[in-house]
């Protein structure tokens, strides 16, 4: 039974949990991005095919430039944590009386004393990964082992902005003649948003109807100035 409990917590984690700030992160700002370059356009009065032009070119772009920061920043951090994991086995392996020293200090600052604490330094020391990947995130903070790959990183980016940030520009596709092309666009986008915020409740501890109002609200901040911007400059312009 406590075998079974086990395997049914470990189950209950999200696999790809790593990922899911970087979906998040590139769909909020696919989409809230988008929409801003719409609705400054909008504001600037300009034609719906110029809308389609420049949000879609601005879709692509930001994509791919979002991704690519991603990319390099994971990759940076990827080959740091490994040299620093390097780094730190070959004191391990030179001089492990010094790490045990720096390790017993560490569990004495998280509050272990007299027979716990020799048990736990006693077991430490006769495990060196173990001991490794304990200096490594109690001395140094880093959590990371560097397998995470960050060319996966950069392409969860890249294509959950692209999916996000099409939802702006999708309406002036499907009535692209209509008047009211914007307000479809208003109407997609707000829904989007409000699902996009609602599903990181599965994620996290937040209510559902509390995440999808502020990324509801986040989003159409972002909107609101875009349009102020476009209407204004477009008044003094012209």
């Amino acid at each position: 039974m406590r075998e079974y409990n086990l395997l049914k917590k470990s189950n209950s984690h999200f696999k790809y949990g790593v990922f899911i700030k970087d979906a998040v992160l590139g769909a909020n700002d696919g989409i809230v991005s988008t929409f801003a370059v719409v609705a400054s356009v909008v504001g600037a009065s300009l034609s719906p095919l110029t809308v389609l032009l420049i949000g879609s070119a601005k879709l692509v772009a930001d994509a791919f430039s979002m991704a690519a920061s991603n990319y390099l920043s994971a990759s940076s951090d990827a080959a740091f944590s490994i040299r620093e994991r390097e780094v730190e086995k070959s004191e391990v392996e030179d001089d492990i009386g010094s790490e045990m020293v720096e390790a017993r200090q560490i569990l004495i600052k998280k509050g272990y004393d007299g027979e716990d604490l020799e048990e736990l330094v006693r077991l430490i020391s006769k495990n060196k990964k173990f001991l490794v990947d304990f200096m490594m995130s109690e001395e140094l903070g880093i959590l990371s082992d560097g397998s995470i790959k960050p060319l996966k990183k950069g392409a969860v980016t890249f294509f959950s902005f692209i999916f996000a940030g099409l939802f702006p520009i999708f309406p002036y596709l499907i009535f692209y003649n209509s008047g009211n092309v914007f307000f479809w666009s208003v109407l997609t986008t707000a829904v989007t948003l409000f699902v996009l915020g609602s599903l990181r409740s599965f994620f996290t501890d937040r209510n559902w109807v509390v995440a999808g109002v502020e990324m509801l609200f986040i989003g159409g901040a972002a909107a609101v100035i875009a349009y102020s911007v476009g209407f204004f400059v477009n008044k003094i312009i012209v």
